[in-house]
């Protein structure tokens, strides 16, 4: 646990091909099943304080409580993502912690000297979330996410939904 923000509860994926992710995950590991957007509706998304209209497609699932998100960038706009892609990398991007103290802790970490790279919000203000600039190597930007609101219910649906599932329905569209 991280005596900062506390326990990861997701590794988020950047990709390329989000449809071979998506295989490789539900037939070769086994993980799902996977909650697919198409094109994720941000209310606001800003990069390195500019806003960006960054256009993503994404696919979360658990594996036992830890949630893997995949996400692929649909569009040139300036993003951390497309930064890790740039770089000549796919894989793991980030690590995100979770909180229902969103401001309090999104302050306490501006203190503490951590700068933010992007954020956004998803959903109404209890759907924002944070990536802070802490990449030292491949893998560790820090996401920080909301899951005061819809989200997090949202959240515990995937996680109960990976509990029992059998194989069937690997990817699940949602609207």
């Amino acid at each position: 646990m991280s005596r900062i923000f506390g326990k990861v509860c997701q590794n988020g994926y950047v990709v390329r091909d989000i449809e071979a992710a998506l295989k490789h995950w539900t037939e070769v590991l086994g993980v799902g099943p996977f909650f697919y957007i198409d094109r994720v509706k941000c209310d606001w998304f800003t990069y390195r304080g500019k806003p960006s209209p960054v256009e993503m497609s994404i696919a979360l699932a658990n594996t036992g409580d830890l949630q893997i998100e995949l996400i692929q960038q649909r569009n040139d706009a300036p993003s951390m993502y497309l930064d890790f892609l740039n770089a000549g990398r796919e894989g793991l991007q980030h690590m995100s912690y979770w909180t229902v103290n969103y401001q309090a802790d999104y302050d306490r970490a501006l203190a503490a000297g951590y700068k933010v790279g992007h954020e956004g919000q998803i959903g109404g203000e209890q759907g924002r979330f944070v990536y802070f600039d802490t990449e030292t190597h491949p893998g560790t930007v820090i996401e920080m996410s909301d899951i005061s609101g819809a989200k997090g219910k949202f959240f515990a649906h995937i996680r109960r939904a990976a509990e029992s599932w059998d194989g069937t329905d690997p990817i699940r569209p949602v609207k």
